[in-house]
């Protein structure tokens, strides 16, 4: 079960229920089941100050990831930068809400044990999110 906050941020609308069942159909297409999910989105700075405290990262990025999967039971914390979210979706010519799902299953992706650290990973992943931003346009559609 997905669970939003908002910590630094104003709050926004969010169809938390069409997102909990697609984040659903993602883990069960990798053969697992979606557990608890808490999604924290926030500012930069509070990301910022995140990324220092728990990762010794001086860096602002959109988004950090908490595994707490138990085997099958994808389960975690996701903190996303809605300002680099933006920023993202502006560079990249997308819209905000398209953007804000990439990065939400990019972190699910995460704790479904895809990586990006390398090119090939990182390939992977973009096929992934992909792949899975095609299930839910389809629904909101």
């Amino acid at each position: 079960m997905i669970e939003v906050y908002f910590e630094d941020v104003d709050a926004f609308d969010l169809d938390v229920a069409l997102i909990n069942q697609w984040l659903k159909d993602v883990a069960h297409e990798e053969n697992h089941e979606l557990g608890e999910v808490s999604m924290i989105l926030c500012s930069d700075e509070h990301l910022l100050e995140m990324n220092r405290k728990h990762l010794d990262h001086d860096y602002y990025t959109d988004i950090i990831t908490f595994d707490y999967t138990e085997e099958d039971v994808v389960s975690g914390d996701l903190f996303i930068s809605i300002d680099r979210v933006k920023d993202n979706a502006n560079t990249h010519k997308e819209m905000f809400h398209v953007e804000l799902l990439r990065v939400m299953v990019h972190g699910v992706l995460h704790l479904l044990g895809y990586k990006d650290k390398s090119e090939e990973e990182q390939k992977l992943m973009r096929e992934k999110e992909n792949w899975a931003l095609g299930l839910i346009v389809s629904r909101e559609t």
